[in-house]
């Protein structure tokens, strides 16, 4: 998969990945790379090109999808829920939006607060699973064609799985949980389902080039048709790398969606 441009889908149990195994991150003055690894981007973007890792997250899951789905020959998504607002929860949202789907965001706060703002700024659907269980949003919508996890708490998986997911549909998870919890599910209903419904549910990890590409073209769609909705998903800006602990006391804070350490201004 290294040799045709493809290591997000190794099957190698080491492997090397900047800033997450064997080899270091970027987050330094200077490094060097090699030309292949580096994506041209439209000058509209530089001060929000910082979002296209995370973005090449959501390309991924989303072109997944639609291969996945070839098999059925004909396949037209309508809905689309995502669950969990964060950085990479609000990226899905805007790329199905893109897309044309109407797209649901699943989240426990309840708003007004700024994730739902920028939700309904792109004519998405915010819901507060404090006011709403997904259950209910599912029955009144008749199921999802594509539902897009990025929550962390693997439990609203298996909800997914059984209360949203439509006949034919997709259901795509991106969190990487690391803990030991554990919880009951009605296996029997939703093997009934998967089956009977020919649903499918995968995995997605990082990406590769293509998707990378395929962010540039959708962050530039959406800085023209919502000029700014990505800015403010950079609620904080710490400037230089002495600063640091300022960025760790930004990542906790109350509304904080992405703290972007800036080591240089961008040229």
């Amino acid at each position: 998969y290294d040799q045709i441009d493809m290591p997000d889908f190794t099957t190698d149990e080491e492997y090397f990945e900047h800033g997450i195994s064997r080899v270091h991150g970027f987050l330094t003055e200077k490094y060097v790379e090699d030309p292949r690894y580096l994506i041209k981007i439209p000058p509209g973007l530089k001060d929000v090109a910082v979002l296209l890792e995370p973005t090449s997250i959501i390309e991924k899951g989303i072109a997944q999808a639609y291969e996945i789905q070839r098999r059925l020959k004909v396949w037209r998504p309508q809905r689309a829920a995502v669950l969990g607002t964060g950085s990479v929860g609000l990226l899905a949202i805007a790329g199905l939006r893109n897309r044309g789907l109407d797209v649901f965001g699943f989240a426990r706060h309840e708003p007004p607060y700024l994730n739902s703002e920028l939700i309904e700024a792109l004519g998405a659907h915010y819901v507060s699973t404090n006011q709403k269980s997904m259950a209910d949003v599912g029955k009144e919508q008749g199921g999802f064609d594509l539902v897009f996890e990025a929550s962390g708490f693997s439990p609203l998986v298996f909800e997914a799985m059984h209360e949203l997911l439509d006949k034919n549909g997709v259901l795509i998870l991106s969190s990487v949980t690391g803990g030991s919890r554990e919880i009951e599910i009605p296996s029997d209903a939703i093997n009934l389902e998967f089956v009977l419904g020919n649903k499918v549910m995968v995995g997605t990890v990082n990406a590769n080039r293509e998707h990378f590409e395929a962010g540039v073209s959708d962050m530039a769609l959406l800085e023209a048709t919502a000029p700014g909705w990505l800015l403010r998903l950079i609620t904080d800006r710490i400037h230089g790398l002495d600063d640091w602990p300022t960025a760790y006391e930004k990542l906790g804070s109350e509304g904080a969606i992405k703290v972007v350490v800036e080591i240089s201004p961008a040229p």
